[in-house]
């Protein structure tokens, strides 16, 4: 499958990451969550004591430390990604203060410029599970197999907390909820690149769905291809 392409968009905690790694381990390709690129810029951000509204400000801090992937699979996140020098964890993503300010982060024009050009770098290498908020409709916007994956808000904050745990993070239902749903506001109705379903993408709703039926379902979108 040398020019299999599968794009996997949907909003905050809908199981992108999960399926798009277990979809990659079966069909033997590589994985990216583009979001965690978006996560370590904002953790550079944070750290360098950046203006989050300023775009110049946040174009430099991408020069000086440029967010790369290596793709990885006996990794804990299935890739290594740096900023600069410095590899992050999982912990360092995940943690409420970037999570805090990731749309804001992710919402410039340049910096999603900067984004988009790795992350078609990183397709450009061979068959690629690419998961984010807009890999169909404008990372990879001809990719064969595009999937919108979906889920209730209730099944988002489950799913997101027992994710934080894992990784170290303790935070409560209540304050998850209200994430996830400005996650979503800003996520739908900014200028950028909006996350929005590509015309010719397959929705799954996995709410009650479990992992592997998901799976199932996208792997079979593409031997159907």
């Amino acid at each position: 499958m040398p020019h299999l392409q599968i794009a996997i968009d949907g909003p905050a905690a809908s199981g992108k990451t999960t399926v798009a790694r277990r979809v990659a381990e079966r069909l033997n390709v590589l994985y990216l969550d583009t979001g965690a690129m978006y996560r370590a810029l904002a953790y550079a951000a944070l750290h360098t004591q950046t203006d989050l509204d300023n775009e110049n400000a946040l174009v430099r801090l991408c020069s000086q430390h440029r967010i790369h992937v290596t793709l990885d699979r006996s990794a804990p996140l299935g890739f290594r990604i740096y900023a600069g020098d410095r590899e992050l964890s999982q912990h360092d993503l995940e943690s409420p203060e970037v999570t805090s300010v990731v749309s804001t982060i992710a919402a410039h024009a340049r910096v999603r410029e900067a984004m988009v050009a790795e992350q078609r770098r990183i397709a450009e290498s061979g068959p690629v599970v690419m998961a984010g908020r807009d890999i169909g409709t404008v990372v990879l916007p001809d990719a064969p197999v595009k999937i919108y994956l979906t889920a209730s808000v209730q099944a988002r904050v489950e799913r997101r907390r027992v994710q934080l745990e894992e990784a170290g993070v303790d935070v409560s239902a209540h304050e998850l909820a209200k994430e996830i749903e400005e996650r979503d506001r800003l996520d739908e109705t900014r200028a950028v690149s909006p996350l929005r379903k590509a015309p010719d993408a397959l929705t799954i709703d996995s709410s009650s769905l479990r992992i592997e039926d998901v799976v199932d379902r996208i792997c079979g979108a593409a031997a159907a291809v």
